[in-house]
């Protein structure tokens, strides 16, 4: 007990005196938050360039891209009036998709004739081109109903029982906790948290056979009286205050100035993101404590975390991967975190829901922790 406090006090002053520490820790993190908080100002994606092509040249054509131009994700930006010059601004990017009215649009619709619209999207931006389909497929099917509907009312039907005829099965859809679709309330909260993890992990690759590197072990040794476990208890808790530093600049500072999160998962959020950190600094200890080399362990981290956000399924579900693919996912700390994540910081649900997220964290520690103390004991006893 004695050496907690000068090895807490040693490794802080550690922390701002190496760069491999200061920069990843300290100077990085702030930067990040506000560059991935910047490219989402904008929350969505709208006004994405389409272009049009209409051969029919009707009212009824200059009716239905009136209501597509009336949405919000839809802008016309071109006309075309053949296929090759239209093919040429999709491959070009200066178009994201386009909207193609054949001829006798107008003449079908009237005459009760089946008709089709065409729709080009640009599938290479799968966001952008699921967006423009979706607002394509909602004007053009509500726009059908209601000439349906009016072609009724002309025939001396109540306009209500005419639109049930064309619509006998509505569908009222309720969006719970993104509502407004927005990336920056998405996705930054997520990148953030993925980028922490992989910060930590990779100065944790450090903390102990970074000491043999730069000739410092002996000074250690001496400091924590040969004890391996007081030195990975008190490297930990040097670390995790500086994880709670940044914690406190992403909830107070970068998150009120984007309006990003929910003030009241705040305190949710720390417990949750203390565990990971505590799991991710465990990690770091352990590969440090095996691998004597700084370099190799550090690529070794690199290997392990990079993938992180790809296989925890923040983007893609986890379920539809390939069974090899979830087995590394579960090997991540990052992977129970967001579980956690998503159901108390998301949906703002007690923290009770995420009991099962936390056990798992708590094991990644207790495993972690264990083998680093074990190893490096033996290193610390071998050493002069």
């Amino acid at each position: 007990m004695p050496a907690v406090g000068p090895i807490i006090w040693r490794e802080w002053k550690r922390i701002f005196k190496l760069p491999a520490h200061y920069l990843v820790l300290v100077v990085l993190p702030p930067l990040l938050f506000f560059l991935y908080a910047l490219i989402y100002q904008n929350q969505q994606a709208d006004h994405l360039p389409v272009a049009v092509w209409d051969e029919d040249q009707s009212m009824v054509s200059r009716q239905l891209l009136f209501l597509l131009s009336q949405s919000e994700t839809i802008h016309f930006t071109r006309k075309v009036d053949n296929l090759q010059d239209l093919e040429k601004l999709i491959q070009s990017g200066t178009v994201m998709g386009a909207v193609h009215i054949p001829r006798n649009l107008q003449t079908d619709v009237y005459s009760k004739h089946p008709t089709n619209v065409i729709l080009y999207t640009n599938a290479s931006f799968i966001v952008p081109a699921k967006l423009i389909y979706k607002e394509a497929a909602q004007v053009i099917i509500t726009a059908a109903s209601g000439i349906i509907g009016e072609k009724f009312v002309k025939t001396g039907m109540d306009k209500n029982k005419a639109m049930a005829l064309v619509q006998p099965i509505r569908l009222t859809s309720y969006i719970l906790y993104n509502p407004s679709y927005s990336y920056q309330k998405y996705l930054v909260p997520g990148l953030i948290t993925v980028g922490l993890q992989m910060m930590i992990i990779m100065v944790g690759v450090l903390l102990l056979n970074y000491e043999a590197k730069t000739g410092t072990m002996g000074e250690l040794k001496k400091i924590a009286k040969g004890s391996a476990s007081a030195v990975v208890v008190c490297k930990a808790l040097a670390h995790l205050s500086v994880c709670w530093v940044n914690l406190i600049l992403v909830a107070l500072v970068i998150f009120p100035i984007f309006d990003i999160g929910i003030p009241g998962a705040t305190g949710k959020l720390f417990v949750l993101f203390s565990l990971l950190a505590l799991a991710c600094i465990g990690i770091g200890l352990m590969v440090s404590a095996i691998i004597p080399d700084p370099m190799m362990a550090t690529d070794i981290a690199l290997f392990y975390t990079s993938p992180a956000f790809v296989f925890s399924g923040f983007t893609f579900p986890r379920w539809a991967m390939p069974w090899y693919d979830q087995y590394y996912a579960n090997v991540m700390p990052y992977t129970p975190f967001l579980d956690g994540f998503f159901k108390v910081y998301y949906m703002n649900l007690p923290l009770r829901y995420a009991g099962e997220e936390m056990g798992k964290l708590c094991l990644f520690i207790v495993f972690t922790w264990s083998v680093a103390i074990l190893v490096f004991q033996q290193r610390f006893k071998r050493y002069g």
